[in-house]
């Protein structure tokens, strides 16, 4: 035996793998659905880091789903190429023209980069869109605007997510849908994930954003939430804006069978391993009363 004392850096580390245990425990063999968006998505380090956390996912036995966005990005080509944006209540007219855009820079760049930063991270990742093996079919949003080609999940068939997360790797999904007739729809995101997180009958949603999570009216998080209390906070004010659309995906999901939802800053380095893994959380849990 020594008589020199361990390490604190080491007794840190083996006290939060502890600490994680029951958590693991808990989740192995559970679905978890990941909406990934954003400024983390234009940071390489951060995202390197969500990368680094998805593949650790998949290692200690949970199945991630990843469902990525995408908007600044389709905005900046669409710029490049001298074509104006138009947006009605935060969602953007796809004319034939912008439809076309969207879906390259979606199911190419985006979906390509965010598959190799998982294989740099020691993953195996697939990148698909709602379109591969009919996953998601799309029926066009109505709106007294017409929006052109943006569409909302109608039908999902989960077996390429089955097929690819039984073969060890992780689905990462563009969120494009196609009609009944093969016409590719553009999905938001959030939307996307929520409707996949209900098919698949995920333990978890986590939508990554560039806030805290719900702050009240003092700015402090507010880490855990119920419908009810979500709608008493929209009628006095404390939410409002984009948090409106996220949190009513929240509440949809939860209602639909997940049994919590997430809202995390994708801005915080290993965001979601702490509010997975630790008594403490990282954001604004949304889950029946």
């Amino acid at each position: 035996m020594t008589d020199h004392a361990p390490d604190p850096r080491l007794l840190a580390k083996a006290e939060t793998l502890t600490e994680a245990l029951p958590y693991l425990q808990r989740y192995a063999g559970s679905t978890f659905v990941v909406k990934y968006g954003g400024h983390a998505m234009g940071d390489p380090e951060l995202a390197r880091d969500f990368a680094e956390d998805v593949v650790l996912l998949k290692a200690v036995g949970i199945n991630p789903v990843v469902v990525h966005g995408g908007g600044p990005q389709i905005g900046a080509m669409l710029k490049t190429m001298g074509v104006e944006s138009r947006f009605v209540d935060g969602l953007r007219v796809t004319d034939a023209a912008t439809m076309k855009v969207a879906e390259m820079v979606l199911c190419g760049t985006i979906n390509k980069e965010l598959v190799s930063w998982i294989g740099q991270a020691g993953g195996r990742a697939v990148g698909i869109s709602g379109k591969d093996g009919r996953l998601v079919t799309a029926a066009k949003v109505q709106r007294e605007t017409d929006l052109g080609f943006v569409g909302e999940p109608d039908d999902i068939d989960t077996r390429v997510l089955d097929t690819i997360s039984k073969a060890g790797m992780i689905p990462v999904v563009a969120p494009i849908g196609v009609g009944p007739d093969g016409q590719s729809y553009n999905i938001n995101a959030d939307t996307m994930a929520g409707a996949l997180a209900i098919a698949t009958g995920a333990e978890r949603l986590f939508l990554l954003t560039d806030v805290a999570g719900v702050l009240d009216k003092q700015k402090r998080l507010m880490t855990d939430l119920t419908p009810s209390e979500i709608d008493r906070l929209r009628e006095d004010g404390t939410i409002s804006g984009g948090m409106i659309p996220k949190l009513e995906t929240c509440v949809h999901a939860v209602e639909g069978g997940v049994d919590a939802a997430v809202i995390l800053d994708g801005r915080v380095p290993h965001a979601m391993l702490i509010e997975i893994f630790t008594k403490q959380g990282a954001g604004t849990l949304v889950r029946l009363g």
